[in-house]
């Protein structure tokens, strides 16, 4: 009868398993398929307890679900059993497949490890097949079939309620099902990675967007100018987005920003400093062009900012406003280099310009003639691009220290004057011109300070209007004033000394007054060899020569 009734049995088992199996594919989470499986260990294999053993990331098993016993998971529920005892236990006993089943006569040996574990109480077995309060029958779970893969876990079952040991149809029932368990837990982890990285995926994009969102806010409502350019390729430098503040700046819309990079809008002189700007914290102060077609002093600091890991770079460029700043300096730099009263470069900047031109060695001189003609080398590690042979060198420092300077080389052009002499041979020099004022004291003494100043002022307008551009018209203090003219002969020089004296001699209104001042000239010329204090005590002292002898003509010519 119960022969008979076998096939039965096996069908309805088939059908929960079944039931189960679909059970463990509709779970929602892992440790729902967990439970799944200790529930269906008991409901569809028919064990009266059932705890499933998942492996954790170190390598240990944790309990993670436990069906039959409200006591027995009590007890052993989150317990940990460290993956040597389960090595241990899983390599002894019997080998059911692969199942393994450890006998109570070898089970004794476990009582003391650290594997959770519960007792169930009941009489010693009867006969051979019954079933034993101490025996235990591990169901071990691998990521692939035929146990080749990695240990996920172990089913643990107890007490079935026939009372007797599986059977070759309760072992192979018992076997299939770790199998699905195990898909099914491997399929469960995954979706929780998958959910875990979803979840954290939006959690990134959402603090990009919001990280987005910061810097358009603070690119596009920065108090001073910010753009953004591309950086390599073809349009490098080109700007693909600038600010109001920026745009507001320069006095251009975004759209048409959007065809320039700013070397199309730096100036012409700066574009060697925004060439040398580094673009990894690269900092210059530079000008750059409005739409008015004016120019504004900014500060251009740049830094590079990464799209993705491998995606193109580009060039963040902070731009502030520095004109104020700058024409600050400019101020401060022109107060201390020019006159307050005329405006007219002073007396530190005119000595400033003429030393510039002239250098300690006279033309024709033994030391000239040795620097010019000291062999020059092209030196690719010299930041000039050139070296003197060490002969040459040695010979050229015994020179400066002799003539008390630096030697002029063959790229200095000496300051020469034109030859003395009745005849003019046509030869070029750097003239200078010192102005005297004549009648000046009288008119301070007589009409004060303010009328004085007055007339400095008009004598400053009609010098600088007497001479060319590049030309230089200084003060030197009081009424004496300096005309440095590049490239004159004598009769030019002296052609200008005329024309400007007569453009000084007409009268000049003040207050209502018309005043009247004359001039002396004195003509000397400055050369090499020479300093800016000898070149225009030499011209003062001609002035000087010239106001007496002009002085003793008026005189004759009263007599």
């Amino acid at each position: 009868m119960e022969a008979e009734s076998e096939p039965y049995v096996r069908l309805a088992t088939l059908r929960q398993l079944h039931q189960v199996v679909a059970e463990l594919n509709t779970a929602r989470s892992l440790a729902d398929t967990l439970q799944i499986v200790a529930d269906g260990a008991t409901t569809g294999l028919g064990y009266e307890l059932a705890a499933v053993n998942l492996v954790r990331p170190d390598g240990d098993l944790v309990v993670a679900a436990v069906a039959g016993s409200a006591g027995a998971e009590a007890l052993m529920a989150g317990r940990v059993g460290s993956r040597s005892s389960w090595e241990r236990r899983l390599a002894m006993g019997e080998r059911w497949g692969e199942l393994c089943f450890i006998p109570h006569t070898e089970g004794w040996v476990l009582d003391d490890d650290d594997v959770p574990q519960w007792h169930t109480a009941g009489p010693a077995p009867r006969f051979a097949d019954e079933w034993h309060p101490m025996d235990r029958l591990f169901a071990p779970m691998y990521a692939a079939a035929n146990g080749s893969g990695e240990l996920l876990g172990v089913i643990s079952v107890d007490r079935p309620r026939n009372g007797r040991r599986p059977g070759a149809w309760g072992q192979e029932a018992l076997q299939m099902y770790a199998f699905q368990s195990a898909i099914a837990i491997s399929n469960a982890r995954l979706r929780a990675n998958m959910q875990r990285a979803l979840v954290r995926l939006e959690r990134e994009q959402q603090a990009l967007r919001a990280s987005e969102e910061s810097f358009r806010q603070a690119f596009e409502y920065a108090p001073s100018g910010m753009a953004v350019a591309e950086m390599g390729g073809d349009q490098h430098g080109r700007l693909l987005r600038t600010n109001d503040a920026l745009c507001r700046l320069l006095g251009r819309p975004a759209s048409a920003m959007r065809r320039y990079s700013f070397s199309d809008l730096v100036h012409p002189e700066d574009i060697g400093t925004l060439l040398r700007t580094s673009a990894e914290g690269g900092r210059a102060e530079l000008r750059l062009a409005r739409r008015d077609s004016t120019y504004v002093w900014v500060s251009l600091r740049n830094s590079v900012v990464a799209d993705t890991a491998d995606g193109p770079r580009f060039l963040l460029t902070h731009v502030e406003d520095i004109e104020d700043r700058k024409r600050h300096e400019l101020q401060l730099a022109h107060r201390a280099s020019h006159d307050s009263l005329t405006g007219l470069p002073n007396s530190a900047e005119l000595r400033a310009r003429l030393g510039a031109r002239l250098c300690g060695c006279p033309p024709g001189s033994p030391a000239d003639a040795y620097a010019v003609s000291a062999t020059v080398f092209a030196d690719p590690s010299d930041p000039h691009g050139f070296r003197v042979d060490d002969e040459a060198f040695d010979g050229l420092e015994g020179m400066e220290r002799s003539v008390g300077g630096p030697l002029p080389y063959d790229h200095h052009v000496h300051t020469i004057a034109p030859t003395d002499g009745p005849a003019d041979d046509g030869s070029k020099g750097l003239a200078v011109l010192f102005c005297d004022l004549d009648g000046f004291k009288s008119i301070n003494d007589r009409f004060g300070h303010h009328t004085g100043d007055a007339v400095l002022i008009e004598v400053a307008r009609r010098l600088t209007s007497g001479v060319r551009d590049g030309d230089t018209v200084a003060r030197l203090g009081g009424d004496e004033f300096v005309v440095l003219a590049d490239g004159l002969g004598t009769a030019d020089a002296q052609d200008l000394a005329v024309r400007l004296r007569n453009a000084i001699i007409p009268p000049i209104r003040v207050d209502g007054r018309a005043v009247r001042v004359g001039a002396s000239f004195g003509i000397s010329w400055a050369s090499c060899g020479m300093s800016a204090e000898e070149v225009l005590a030499s011209a003062d002292q001609r002035m000087y020569v010239e106001k007496r002898s002009r002085s003793k003509a008026k005189g004759r010519a009263a007599g």
